[in-house]
């Protein structure tokens, strides 16, 4: 009987520590959170660039671009042009009152063809005073004419020469007249240096335009623009700047055209740094697009941000830049456990789209894409979200 109550004793403490067993396991099935929500990115293989971006926004320029303004003051009076507007090369765009110019023009002009009249006046007079002196000397040789009047012709002869080479100076100098007062008229003109379109005018019919003193910037009269070429400029840090060369593939994108990337090579260095702040010294880099039709459809003054490639390496493992921790750790999703598992690797190139892996990880791997979520730290227990 004794043995019997022992036996019925042992099996209640069985139960008991089983159902404190099942207590307990069951507190910490239900303590334990429930798994999070992750998105992941595969380990793919693929290009990586090492590349150099802008540190601020660059922009699209013209080829050619000036803003123009007269030599002289005047009042306008007559604006040929409108903003928008294609012009051609030498033509005017703006032209101030002249008459007063025009007036000496036709002046000197006229000056001109007095003085070439003189010219065959004073000319055919010397002729003349030739063929006297020369009949003069034949009869002078039969001492039919006396030598003072031989004396005579001849010092004619030599005044009448040289009244005919300053008749033809004046000649010279007339023209040379003509020249001035057509410079000065043309002064008054303002023409176009290329063709382009007209982005700018300050000015209307009948105000006075004045151009800028030494020193002091005023505005153009005209903004012109050459529209069938344009290149890209882009301030790069000074550090970077010493790893790009000339020819080097670019890759450009613009807020204009969103997700679209426009194939580039560096055409310019600057030889200089700019220090427009004192903790920012950059170097201007200028780009030439491969594809001229691209040109068609770009403004100028978009921006632009570029990304130089100095290093190529493809079919690489690569992994995106944003799911990569210090540079070198990731968190692993562990199919088996469905937990998250911090792994390091070696990285190779990389930029801020992507990663290289030298080693550490394997294609097909999976990794956490956004580091910023909440709760996904290693050890975590997620549920993939597709």
């Amino acid at each position: 009987m004794v043995e019997s109550g022992d036996r019925v004793k042992n099996n209640g403490l069985l139960f008991i520590a089983l159902v404190s067993a099942l207590t307990l396991a069951g507190f910490f099935f239900l303590a334990e959170e429930p798994p999070i929500a992750v998105s992941l990115v595969e380990v793919t293989k693929g290009r990586v660039d090492l590349t150099v971006s802008n540190t601020r926004a660059g922009s699209v320029k013209a080829c050619q671009r000036s803003r123009l303004s007269l030599p002289m003051g005047g009042q306008i009076a007559e604006l040929l042009v409108s903003e928008g507007d294609q012009v051609k090369a030498q033509q005017v765009l703006i032209r101030l009152w002249n008459k007063d110019h025009q007036a000496r023009l036709a002046d000197a002009r006229a000056q001109h063809t007095m003085a070439q009249l003189a010219v065959q006046e004073s000319c055919r007079l010397a002729a003349l005073n030739k063929r006297e002196h020369t009949r003069l000397s034949s009869l002078a040789s039969q001492q039919l004419v006396s030598a003072e009047r031989l004396d005579a012709s001849s010092t004619g002869l030599v005044i009448s020469a040289l009244a005919c080479k300053k008749s033809r100076a004046r000649v010279d100098s007339a023209a040379a007249g003509v020249q001035l007062q057509a410079a000065i008229l043309e002064k008054t003109e303002l023409t176009a240096p290329f063709s382009g379109v007209i982005a700018e005018i300050n000015g209307e019919v009948g105000e006075y335009i004045t151009p800028s003193p030494p020193g002091v910037a005023t505005p153009p009269a005209v903004d012109l623009i050459a529209d069938n070429c344009v290149y890209i400029s882009a301030p790069v840090d000074e550090v970077e700047a010493a790893q790009i060369k000339l020819g080097m593939p670019v890759m450009v994108s613009l807020d204009a055209f969103r997700g679209e990337l426009f194939a580039a090579e560096v055409r310019r260095i600057a030889p200089y740094v700019k220090e427009l702040e004192k903790q920012a010294r950059t170097v201007d880099v200028e780009l030439h697009l491969l594809d001229a039709s691209v040109q068609d459809k770009l403004l100028i003054g978009y921006s632009a941000d570029i990304e130089v490639i100095i290093q190529q390496h493809n079919d690489s493992l690569r992994l995106p830049t944003e799911a990569v921790i210090d540079g070198h750790r990731v968190l692993l999703y562990q199919p088996s456990s469905g937990r998250l598992l911090a792994q390091e690797f070696s990285p190779g190139l990389s930029n801020w789209r992507y990663t290289e892996v030298k080693a550490g990880l394997s294609a097909g791997d999976r990794v956490l894409l956004s580091l910023d979520q909440e709760g996904a730290v290693a050890g975590a227990r997620v549920v993939v979200d597709d």
